[in-house]
Formats: structure tokens, C-alpha cells, sequence
């Protein structure tokens, strides 16, 4: 089933230099959150397992629900008996939930964040769709939607479906898992944090008491600042194993003004053994790399004009070309040094011109005519996972269509022009 979900996607070439940062993992990626570019991929395409990793997609639609007014943080939800049966797994991660008691969506989401309750998600799956069954629908659509690719969500959770006391959606196999690649858990990730930054709110809490639960909820992130493995900048986003997926991690860390999000899946140590500890190891390993070879630069200002594309002709206007300019700068992360190795592109909107190559007056002030993108020239390109930066090009000013007169005026002026011209080569092919 893995194999068959597998697609084959050009990617840019990979320097063989990058080998040299040797991560332990089945697959693993290093994205800018901000630009999506993409600083370090290995086997990134591949959808393997991806656990409780899986509830970030959960997040999602939840996050999505509140923004909608579907459910409320204050809502209380009655905790049904397969979510009980569920809670109360001890080989699971859980909060006990009681059935019938209930609990509000924020408490749920809490448990659900931080101490990866496998109830409290089901929960909260219920809240939203009704059932688990049509969630995962939701879930799959909602992938889709975002312009994921190689990924197939079974359930809410992420556990495996035999964990699922029978009760596994209808359609997936007993023992089938959540799958993704590296690649569309990094822009799961992305979009997360583009759309809802508020989850680092709850994914940076260390530890949490749950109402009835004598111990406290510890996160299972064990980098953020003062677990065991501390990182500085670290506040999220999700962890998540079963002995399909391996060890993962998804997370995220923000220094200065960048913050980079990692993946690893199936993390092991340098033998090759799986271990917990192996997928903070990998990820502190793709950290230091990103915060020490990287850097967020504005390579071009707003107001930028393109060298040999200062401005474009206007054909029956009061002028007869328009200055066009950048409508905002243009910032990249860029590795360190390598200024030098990108290079502006002026893309024109050719549906605007002419067949000669003009804009039509009237022109507005403001309009966009193109886009300024940048051209990468080095050797170690990832590509993104989105859309590269780029901005607008913009006219200056506005250029007022001419009066008829004007225009009849240039219209003889060019036919006598015309004559002249014709006439001085008959003149100097007699001499």
C-alpha cells in the first residue's frame, strides 16, 4: 500500500556536499517556515509512518472549527464509550476520561497537545464531525485541499487501527496506520504555523495538570527549554511512535528572526538501532545546521528596478513608456555567503502587451504588469514546499490615453517619417 501511494517528484538536484550532515532516519527534512525553502531533504517524498504526528492534521481542522464557530474552547463534550475504552489503555498514551462525564474542548486539546492523548483526540474528533469515521474524511480532504501529496490519513490519532478496540473506520484495514512523506508533514507544519501560530501557545508548555488525573501531563517533546534534551528556541510541534512509524519528530525553533521546521521519521542512533532519545539527537544534528550555515536576507527592497528593465513602452498614450518597480522586498534565507549566487528575473505579463511588445494606454498607476523572482545560480538547491518569494512589478505612474488629435498628429507624423525614410534610401541608392 506504501509503495502504491509513492510518486515520483522532479525535484531539484542535491548536492553531494549535503550527505555530509549523515542523519539517521528513514527521511527527513529541513524547511525556513517563513519562505518554505527547503535546506535539507533526504528521501523526502517517501510516505512512511508518521504516528501521533498525526494530530497536527487533528489540530488543524480543529483550529479551523473555533475560526468557524462550528465548536467552542468552552464547549463541553460528552466523553462516548469508544473514546473511554480508548482512554483508559495504559500501553497507550492517554488521560483516563470517564463515559458520560464531560470535558471541554480546550482541556481535550490540551491533552491532546502536550501529553498526545489518544482519547482525548477521538474526542475531539467526535466534537467536530460526529464520529471518528467522518472526521477522517475531513482529514483526507483537508490534505488534499492544502495541496499535500503522498499521504492517506485512517484515523484521528495516528495509532495503529488495532489499537482502536474494533471500532477502526470503516473502509481501512485492522492493522493499517497513517502515512505520509517528510515532505507534506513539513507543509502540514507550515501551514499549522502560518494559520493558526497560536498552537505554539499549547506546544511549548512543559508540563499540565488534567482535571482528575493525579500525576501531571509531561511533554513529550523533550527539547523544549529545560527537558532533557533543551534547545534554545524550540516550542513545538509534535512527536509521535509506534513500532510501524519508528521514532518521529516534527519540530519547530525560532532564533533571531528565522524559525525552521524539522522532520525525521524513523529515527535511529549511529548503529542503526531505533531509540527514543535518537529522533532529538537527529533533530538537534538538523538544527545546528540550519541555524549555522543559514540566514534570513532582503535581497531586494521594495522600489527595486531590474536593470535593463527600467520601464516598458506605451503605445497611444500622453507618454510613451511607464517606469515599473517592485511593490515589496523580496527576503530569502540564504546560506551563508552565497549572496552572490542568486540573480533578479523580471517575469512581464505578456497577455498585457502587444504583439510589439507595448502596454495599451490608459495605464493605471500602480497596475501590475509582472513579477520579480530570483534566479538561483549555486549548487546546493532543495527547491521549496511552496510557492519561492517573489513580488510584484508595479507601473510608477499613470500614463493618460492621448486625444485623437494627438494621436492623428503622430499617426501623420510617423506616415511622413515613413516616406522620408523610404525616399532618402531611394535618394542614396542613386549615388
Amino acid at each position: 500500500m506504501v509503495i502504491m501511494l509513492i510518486t515520483t517528484i522532479n525535484v531539484p538536484a542535491k548536492a553531494s556536499a549535503e550527505d555530509a550532515l549523515d542523519i539517521h532516519a528513514d527521511a527527513a527534512i529541513i524547511v525556513e517556515a517563513s519562505t518554505g525553502k527547503i535546506l535539507y531533504a533526504k528521501n523526502e517524498d517517501t510516505a512512511l509512518g508518521i504516528a501521533s504526528m498525526s494530530k497536527m492534521m487533528t489540530e488543524y481542522l480543529m483550529f479551523e472549527a473555533i475560526q468557524d464557530k462550528k465548536i467552542k474552547w468552552d464547549q463541553e463534550q460528552t466523553i462516548s464509550d469508544y473514546v473511554h475504552e480508548v482512554s483508559i489503555d495504559t500501553n497507550l498514551s492517554n488521560v483516563p476520561l470517564e463515559a458520560g462525564k464531560k470535558y471541554t474542548i480546550k482541556q481535550l486539546y490540551e491533552a491532546m497537545a502536550i501529553y498526545s492523548a489518544n482519547g482525548a483526540t477521538i474526542a475531539i474528533a467526535e466534537a467536530i464531525a460526529g464520529s471518528e469515521q467522518k472526521f477522517v474524511d475531513l482529514m483526507n480532504a483537508k490534505a488534499k485541499e492544502l495541496g499535500l501529496e503522498n499521504y492517506k490519513f485512517v484515523n484521528s490519532t495516528g495509532l495503529n487501527n488495532k489499537d482502536l478496540k474494533g471500532k477502526h473506520v470503516k473502509g481501512t484495514g485492522a492493522e493499517e496506520e497513517n502515512i505520509m512523506s517528510a515532505r507534506a508533514m513539513a507543509k502540514l507544519a507550515s501551514q499549522l504555523l502560518t494559520d493558526y501560530p497560536e498552537v505554539l501557545e499549547t506546544t511549548s508548555i512543559p508540563e499540565k495538570t488534567f482535571p482528575g488525573m493525579p500525576a501531571k501531563m509531561k511533554n513529550w517533546n523533550w527539547m523544549l527549554p529545560s527537558l532533557i534534551f533543551s534547545y534554545e528556541g524550540v516550542d513545538g510541534l509534535k512527536t509521535g511512535t509506534t513500532d510501524f512509524a519508528g521514532y518521529c519528530f516534527t519540530g519547530t525553533a525560532k532564533k533571531n528572526d528565522m524559525r525552521v521546521i524539522t522532520v525525521v521519521m524513523n529515527a535511529k542512533d549511529k548503529n542503526g538501532k531505533g531509540e527514543y532519545k535518537s529522533r532529538f539527537v537527529e533533530t538537534k544534528k538538523m538544527l545546528d545546521y540550519a541555524f549555522n550555515n543559514f540566514s534570513m536576507k532582503e535581497l531586494y527592497p521594495d522600489d527595486y528596478q531590474v536593470k535593463g528593465h527600467e520601464s516598458l513602452p506605451v503605445i497611444n498614450g500622453k507618454e510613451k513608456k511607464v517606469a515599473i518597480q517592485s511593490d515589496a522586498p523580496i527576503q530569502v534565507v540564504i546560506r551563508n555567503g552565497e549572496e552572490k549566487s542568486y540573480k533578479p528575473e523580471f517575469k512581464v505579463n505578456k497577455n498585457l502587451l502587444n504583439k510589439d511588445g507595448q502596454l495599451t494606454a490608459p495605464v493605471k498607476k500602480g497596475e501590475k504588469i509582472g513579477s520579480l523572482e530570483l534566479k538561483y545560480e549555486g549548487e546546493h538547491d532543495y527547491g521549496y514546499i511552496s510557492k519561492p518569494a517573489s513580488a510584484n512589478m508595479v507601473t510608477v505612474e499613470k500614463v493618460e490615453k492621448s486625444n485623437w488629435f494627438v494621436l492623428s498628429m503622430r499617426s501623420i507624423g510617423g506616415f511622413i517619417g515613413d516616406v522620408w525614410n523610404s525616399a532618402a534610401k531611394t535618394v542614396k541608392g542613386w549615388f
